[in-house]
């Protein structure tokens, strides 16, 4: 799902929402979780999952094609760990639509 599928479905879903509202709003909370992880903080949303940021020490990594060796800097990337809810809905949904198929 693309960011502009996930604003149609919004807009779909609520009626009362014209596109541009959805557009917003789904810009709103992207921007939103962005700028948590980006100062560090941790985002937990119940049912769905949580959203942190991973740090990735320096290491030496290899150039494939040479095989010289290549210093890699170290990193800050985010990390989404998904809830129980999620984990199970996604199992049992997924197992339901295999026995459809």
């Amino acid at each position: 799902m693309t960011r502009s599928d996930l604003v149609e479905e919004l807009a779909a879903r609520f009626s009362q929402l014209t596109h541009k509202d959805a557009e917003f709003a789904v810009k709103t909370i992207l921007d939103a979780v962005s700028d948590a992880l980006v100062k560090g903080h941790r985002i937990e949303i119940r049912g769905f999952g949580s959203f942190s940021v991973n740090h990735r020490p320096p290491r030496m990594g290899r150039n494939p094609r040479s095989g010289e060796a290549v210093a890699i800097p170290e990193k800050r990337v985010p990390h989404f760990k998904p809830g129980k809810a999620l984990r199970e809905s996604v199992d049992q949904r997924t197992a339901e639509m295999e026995l459809k198929g």
